[in-house]
């Protein structure tokens, strides 16, 4: 069993996912970040590698991107960076990535370098269905769950395949457009998650929007099996150094732990 199997299936309860880019600000105050967030409640760690054109990104993610690689950030040290976590923690580390940075390296050395510094998971955003049979192939062989996105627009054969060739959990994209904190949930948005839960055989998580204790239990009793908070922890972080990411961090785990079934 994996770790994020093994994360999902001893939880008893919404598991979360909390997203960060790589060297936001800079390298050292990014793994304090990192640390912070294990250390008051996330359960499983995202990590976004710093690129030039993250288009399916909002405006506060894209700013972390631009601040991390004018710091310098490259692929070799957001290994580092899993690499140092992985000694220090059990949590699993998920590594959300553009195709780009797979080309640039080639593929098959990118999921050794990931297997290497103890990455669990990559989702690559921007690798279509069709073209991911190499990376799919190369994450099989380091022993990395292959995770796919599914969109409220995935329907009909295309959202079975995903599904079967998923791995680890599916990344829900709660709301077409960009990522971003928002302040409410829609009715539509807890449709998909009972649907899209219905019909996936591993854990769906739920992510683009979700940025308040409160969006949590409804998205746990529609059928989420995970909550993604990421422009929330990046907007922190950017605004305040992360002086406030203690506090946002055990809110929203608190809010998880009261979803757990009362004895």
């Amino acid at each position: 069993m994996s770790r994020i199997e093994r994360t999902f299936s001893t939880a008893g309860r919404p598991v979360f996912i909390g997203y960060l880019v790589a060297g936001d600000p800079d390298y050292e105050q990014s793994l304090e970040a990192a640390r912070t967030m294990l250390d008051a409640g996330v359960d499983i760690l995202e990590i976004g590698m710093p690129f030039t054109d993250p288009l399916a990104d909002g405006p506060t993610i894209q700013q972390a991107h631009q601040r991390a690689l004018e710091h310098g950030m490259t692929q070799e040290n957001v290994f580092r960076m899993a690499a140092t976590l992985r000694r220090e923690y059990q949590s699993p580390i998920v590594l959300l990535v553009y195709a780009n940075h797979l080309y640039a390296r080639g593929i098959p050395d990118f999921y050794r370098s990931a297997a290497s510094a103890g990455v669990d998971g990559i989702l690559v955003v921007d690798l279509p269905l069709e073209e991911s049979e190499e990376a799919q192939r190369a994450a099989e062989e380091q022993g990395i769950d292959h995770i796919f996105l599914v969109a409220p627009t995935t329907k009909g054969p295309r959202l079975n395949a995903t599904m079967e060739r998923a791995s680890g959990f599916i990344y829900l994209i709660s709301v077409l457009g960009i990522t971003g904190a928002r302040n409410e949930l829609s009715p539509q948005v807890l449709d998909l998650v009972r649907r899209t839960a219905r019909a996936s055989r591993i854990p769906v998580a739920v992510g683009f929007g979700i940025s308040k204790p409160e969006h949590i239990a409804p998205l746990f009793a529609a059928g989420a099996g995970a909550i993604i908070v990421g422009s929330a922890i990046v907007d922190i972080i950017g605004r305040d150094a992360g002086r406030n990411l203690p506090g946002f961090i055990t809110a929203m785990r608190n809010a998880c732990d009261a979803c757990a079934p009362k004895e």
